[in-house]
């Protein structure tokens, strides 16, 4: 179900590509240097600038390439508990654990 507040995949893509537009510009790189950089064509990455698209591998590699690799780090990482009473199970279930 989606809620009225999530924000859609286009618009998640458009952040990112602008965090990385950021980073890269605080770095002094061109386009051209980041993708030299990251390993791919200087087409591929201007198309991730403008219109937002990038395979993943190639967005790891951007990472890389600004050292923002351990972004990546917490994607993922956080349990989702859907009411207060998964909350408190799950930590209840931890402290029982040796």
């Amino acid at each position: 179900m989606i809620q009225l507040e999530q924000k859609t995949s286009p618009q998640i893509a458009k952040e990112i590509a602008e965090r990385v537009q950021k980073r890269r510009k605080e770095r002094h790189f061109t386009q051209e240097q980041l993708a030299l950089r990251a390993g791919m064509s200087f087409a591929s990455y201007k198309r991730f600038e403008q219109k937002h698209e990038i395979a993943f591998d190639s967005l790891i590699k951007v990472a890389i390439a600004l050292d923002c690799e351990t972004d990546f780090d917490s994607l993922f990482s956080k349990p989702h508990f859907s009411s207060i009473e998964e909350l408190l199970a799950s930590e209840k279930k931890c402290a029982k654990s040796p």
